[in-house]
Parts: C-alpha cells; sequence; structure tokens
C-alpha cells in the first residue's frame, strides 16, 4: 500500500472564520515535532458522524507550521457530514490525526509554475506559492471563487504574490478561462490545480487542449465533489440478492465493509484505485468522484471507485465475494 496511516491524538488549539463559509482550524498533535512536510501534504482526520467513527481528508495549509497542523473547512449543505461535525468543534476538543502525506510531486528544476485554485482548493495552493517564492521561481497564482469575499487567504496571497496573482470573481464578471490561461504560458510550464470535480474536467480538457504533456499538469480535488447532487441510492452485488442503501452521509466502501464484504482499500480520495469495484449493471447514472480513472474510463462505467463515487438511482456491483465462499 502507498498509504501507510499512522494515527496519533491532538488538541484543537484554535478556530478562526476566514470567510463566512470556510473555517480554520489549528490542530496540534500530541508530541508534535514541527518536521517539515512536502508540498500539498493533506491529513486525514477522525471524525464522528450519525455516531459513527469516520474519515475525511483536509489539506495543510501553508507550509510548516511551529503551532502545529492548519487546515480550512467550508461548510458544505451538501456534505456527508464531515464540515458539520468540524464546524460543531471548539478549542480544547480532542481528535486523532495522522500525519502528513503529500501525493504532488512538482519537479524544482523547473522555472516556471501555473498554481490555479478553485474555491477552498486554496488550501494546498498557498504553502505551494510559499515554496516557489521563496525558490524564486516564476510563478503565477488564477483564483476562481464566486466572489471576493468567499477568497480565502486572499490578504496572504496578495501580499506574497503581487500582481502574479489574479482572482476570477463570478461576480464581477471575470470567470475563469482557461484555454486563455494556458495559452499564455511558457512551454515547460508545471501546472497544479486544486478545485471540484467539474473545474476540474475542464481543466483537463483546456490542457489537452493546449498540446502540453498531461504529465505536466498535477492536481488535487475534493473527494466530495462530484457532477451530480449528493443523495441517496442503492447498490445491488451480483449474484446474492442483496441490496444496500448508500445514505447521502456515508460512502459506499463504507456501507459494504460494513456489512462484512470486505473491499479493500488504500487512499480513500478516489486517487489510488484499489477500491474500484466492477459494475454489472446501471439503473440511473453513476457520479464518478475520483481523479483515478481516465475520462474515457468514466463514460464507460465499467468500474466505481467506493471510497468517493456515487450514483443516481440503482447500480450493481461485483465485490468478488461470495456468501457460499468456503
Amino acid at each position: 500500500m502507498r498509504f501507510i496511516e499512522t494515527w496519533t491524538s491532538a488538541t484543537l488549539l484554535a478556530t478562526r472564520d476566514l470567510t463566512p463559509g470556510i473555517r480554520e482550524f489549528l490542530l496540534r498533535p500530541d508530541n508534535f515535532t514541527g518536521a517539515p512536510y512536502p508540498v500539498g501534504s493533506h491529513i486525514d482526520v477522525g471524525v464522528t458522524i450519525e455516531g459513527q467513527p469516520q474519515t475525511r481528508s483536509y489539506s495543510l495549509v501553508g507550509e510548516v507550521d511551529p503551532q502545529g497542523y492548519r487546515i480550512a473547512v467550508r461548510h458544505a449543505a451538501d456534505s456527508r457530514g464531515g464540515s458539520r461535525y468540524m464546524w460543531s468543534l471548539v478549542p480544547g476538543a480532542r481528535l486523532t490525526v495522522t500525519l502528513p502525506t503529500s501525493l504532488v510531486q512538482l519537479d524544482w528544476t523547473r522555472r516556471h509554475f501555473c498554481l490555479i485554485a478553485g474555491g477552498v482548493g486554496i488550501t494546498p495552493i498557498v504553502g505551494a506559492a510559499q515554496a516557489l517564492v521563496r525558490r524564486d521561481a516564476g510563478v503565477t497564482l488564477d483564483y476562481a471563487v464566486r466572489t471576493r469575499g468567499d477568497a480565502a487567504y486572499l490578504d496572504t496571497l496578495e501580499r506574497l504574490l503581487g500582481d502574479r496573482l489574479t482572482v476570477h470573481a463570478a461576480d464581477e464578471g471575470r470567470r475563469l478561462d482557461l484555454d486563455g490561461v494556458f495559452a499564455r504560458l511558457p512551454q515547460d510550464t508545471m501546472t497544479l490545480f486544486c478545485g471540484p470535480m467539474r473545474m476540474l474536467d475542464a481543466a483537463r480538457r483546456a490542457w489537452e487542449a493546449s498540446g502540453r504533456p498531461i504529465t505536466d499538469l498535477r492536481y488535487e480535488t475534493f473527494g466530495s465533489s462530484g457532477l451530480l447532487p449528493t443523495e441517496a441510492f442503492r447498490v445491488r452485488l451480483r449474484g446474492e440478492g442483496t441490496e444496500f442503501v448508500i445514505p447521502r452521509d456515508r460512502s459506499m466502501l463504507d456501507v459494504l465493509n460494513e456489512a462484512g464484504h470486505e473491499v479493500m482499500s488504500d487512499c480513500r480520495r478516489g486517487e489510488c484505485g484499489v477500491c474500484a469495484l466492477d459494475v454489472v449493471d446501471v439503473d440511473g447514472e453513476i457520479d464518478h468522484r475520483d481523479v483515478f480513472f481516465s475520462d474515457h474510463q468514466k463514460q464507460e462505467s465499467r468500474k466505481i471507485c467506493a471510497c468517493v463515487s456515487r450514483a443516481r438511482g440503482t447500480i450493481t456491483v461485483d465485490t468478488l465475494h461470495r456468501a457460499d465462499a468456503p
């Protein structure tokens, strides 16, 4: 497995509201050393939803902080419950967290970097911007938000980047033109993106249309974001006559594992594909929220990442588990 989780207890030291819908949390693990972590690192946080223990992943904000780990959480009405739990916490609360892990690999030999963030996707981008400025790299940041009031860490980024920061506020009529952004970049530019799935799909299409190597576009996305509203759906198991309802606040992976079907998993962020299940039939529509499968594979819908992807209606999957197996 690529993800070896080391859990530790932590204390919530402080919170502050960055915008009306985004709150920052300062977490200090027990025996915190302040060791540096790679750009784009995230931690898993143990949360409790409807009385059940679950896990949520949050990107760390900024480079290493001597006080602890900073994360920012958007209060999402359509979330699966993680943001509601986090927003219910007050300083002094005890939690469990993992050590930082990063899947973002930047080529530090490059001289040009383009950073793109959508909404709360700015969280891993802040540290990347700080690291690149410190290395005197050529860096620009395009930050897409509904309004400037929704732009977390805007003051910090304005001081850091100056005119290399462009804010695309929809209410000001300044929507992000990805084709235009990519057309202006030097050919050897590496781009780092973080935002919702719909925006990521647009970024990938624009990047490919620009003729640039797809390996030069690195990205993270929200495991909870998709193209369809988050709602309950049904999952049938091939050959078993068993059907489960997947509530809007739980993943298919958690429901199937709780029922004893032992679906393997690793990252739980839709990035590694370990939890992928064969799709036998779809009566409705699958909402692929992973970044593991290609666009073509998602269109075929022959497999589904059980950790993050969802559906509308009923799908039939094959877990390879058989009730009568010896």
